[in-house]
């Protein structure tokens, strides 16, 4: 079975932009927050904003109090004048693309035009436009609507911002027959146009279409419409829980694309949904590796793995050779901080990766005691190398284990190591660059030369590039737990580029040294590695490879890669010599 996800799927701007300031609302501005109606047309979004203590209301009260946020549909401008007279203090959250079409409207209903909107009469939106229109505004849902209205000397036409497109078109050249005196405004948002123009193309490709997001969304409705009008299967699900698996089981290629309300990890846990379909009518050997890889990742056995053979490549790249004990340390270290890390971080796990957070609540009793052994473990291999890599290690621990810890009163901004911005990825990437880089080479002699320098910055900055781009993928996710990562702090974009361009310099780094003797020969095979992630990030760009299991393995791998290539490179070296 093949899957295919919408570019678009998922927020739009304006919806997008609401929710951020729904969220920033409870820290930035008077209590209570309420909401004047839903913010957006999506039950899961709703629920998450409730627990953030974001309330809704659905009328006006005679005198209110704290903040209320106008809904990403906007509303009539005497709706907005009555909930400041009531008391509340106003933060409007109405769609820029929304408010373009009620300024289109008011001006020319001051002019003295009538003001014909195409949409749904009942929809929230059409609501705050016809406010602008005033008794100029008429509401039509179709030509044969628009038929029954009277001609009007001066007229304009102008669309819900998430009509249906060829609605639209339809409407466009009835008005150039029969009144080509009207003004006619492309009021349709451009994300809709793209999203609706890509769920016809895509299927049109497919054997079923699952469509995302609130069963009284607009403009998800319309998604499901385009699907079926294109012959196909469409399946219109808020969760993941409302899949029809054994309908679907049927299918060879299933295209899923999202209203402009659906949150990026509501799509994503019903891809991992489908993911695993995939596999149920597969051979078994398809299967039972599709089950290994789950049970790797979610255990972090293959990124302790990962973590040894990183250690094994820096040694290598150094000219160490008593490097046994170091790799079993980077290897138990990883382990152990990266549970812990799953276990404190199930609230976020919820969005991004519900999987994990439900494998992490199940066991968690067995998954606490693994990573305590594993620490305790590693410590005691540390403390037999030396004082210097015990202490070290310690402090490396104490560090991990007091990320989520308050450290500080509540005078200080932050009060906690995970409330710096962009904490957890420098010091995951700082971590790891020192346990598979430095510990060997200060164990040994109890100093550092410039080729493991070299070593920990190659490896710190792959970790880096590894767990910023995952940072990427659960953005919303953090977001709404409260985490600072370099994503959020930086934005995705400017992410991307320090990404890419963080790949292209470890490149040229260990080439470079390498030719110019400060590390071995080592160096040229192993800048395979970020050429490869280079790869792998383009591809997920361009959509080649979706988030999920498989890519979360192919980042994974190259450390194991990186192990490998080593090997190969020893053998080899090895063969040459006398």
């Amino acid at each position: 079975m093949k899957i295919v996800i919408a570019k678009t799927a998922g927020f739009c701007m304006g919806v997008h932009r609401a929710v951020e300031m729904a969220l920033d609302a409870p820290g930035k501005h008077q209590q209570p927050i309420c909401t004047y109606g839903p913010l957006i047309h999506n039950p899961q979004v709703l629920a998450l904003l409730k627990e953030k203590g974001v309330s809704v209301i659905n009328s006006i009260p005679e005198k209110g109090s704290g903040t209320v946020l106008i809904r990403a549909h906007g509303v009539p401008p005497h709706t907005k004048q009555s909930l400041k007279n009531s008391g509340f203090m106003v933060i409007d959250a109405t769609c820029p693309k929304v408010v373009k079409v009620q300024t289109i409207i008011a001006k020319h209903a001051k002019q003295g035009y009538a003001c014909i909107i195409v949409g749904d009469r009942d929809h929230p939106e059409v609501i705050g436009l016809l406010g602008y229109g005033g008794e100029k505004g008429y509401v039509a849902a179709d030509i044969d609507e628009i038929d029954t209205l009277p001609a009007f000397d001066n007229a304009i036409i102008v669309a819900q911002t998430t009509q249906n497109t060829l609605l639209f078109d339809g409407v466009k050249q009835w008005a150039a027959r029969k009144f080509p005196h009207y003004k006619i405004f492309d009021t349709i948002c451009d994300s809709t146009e793209r999203r609706q123009e890509e769920a016809k193309a895509l299927s049109e490709s497919v054997d079923a279409v699952v469509v995302v997001g609130g069963k009284n969304s607009g403009n998800t409705q319309r998604l499901a419409q385009i699907a079926t009008q294109a012959g196909k299967t469409a399946y219109h699900i808020e969760t993941e829980e409302e899949l029809d698996l054994k309908r679907l089981c049927s299918a060879h290629t299933i295209g899923l694309t999202a209203g402009a309300s659906t949150p990026n990890w509501v799509i994503k846990r019903i891809y991992r949904k489908l993911e695993s379909l995939s596999f149920k009518d597969e051979s078994s050997w398809r299967k039972g590796l599709f089950s290994l890889q789950s049970m790797l990742l979610l255990t972090n056995i293959y990124l302790a793995l990962g973590a040894g053979c990183l250690c094994y490549a820096c040694a290598k790249l150094c000219g160490i050779w008593r490097y046994s004990p170091y790799i079993v340390i980077a290897m138990l270290y990883v382990q152990s901080m990266h549970i812990l890390n799953n276990l404190i971080g199930m609230k976020a796990d919820r969005y991004n990766d519900p999987d994990r957070a439900a494998f992490y609540n199940d066991y968690k009793v067995f998954m606490a005691a693994l990573a305590l052994l594993s620490g305790g473990f590693g410590l005691s291999i540390a403390a037999k190398r030396g004082i210097l890599p015990f202490l070290l290690l310690l402090l490396m621990s104490i560090l991990g284990l007091s990320y989520n810890i308050k450290l500080l009163p509540d005078t200080f901004k932050y009060q906690r190591i995970r409330d710096i911005p962009g904490s957890k990825t420098i010091l995951i990437a700082a971590a790891w660059g020192v346990v598979t880089a430095l510990f060997a080479p200060l164990s040994l002699s109890g100093s550092l030369d410039l080729c493991s320098i070299l070593a920990f910055s190659w490896a710190a900055s792959l970790v880096f590039v590894r767990t910023a781009f995952f940072d990427l993928l659960d953005i919303q996710g953090d977001r709404i737990a409260g985490k600072e990562t370099i994503p959020l702090v930086l934005g995705e974009k400017r992410t991307l580029t320090l990404l890419k361009s963080m790949l292209i310099a470890m490149l040229l780094i260990l080439p470079l040294s390498g030719a110019a003797g400060l590390t071995s020969g080592l160096g040229l095979p192993l800048s395979i590695c970020p050429l490869l992630i280079f790869a792998i990030i383009i591809a997920h760009e361009r959509g080649y490879i979706l988030p999920g299991i498989k890519l979360e393995f192919l980042i994974e791998s190259q450390f194991i890669f990186a192990g490998v290539i080593t090997l190969i490179w020893s053998l080899l070296s090895s063969l040459g010599q006398p």
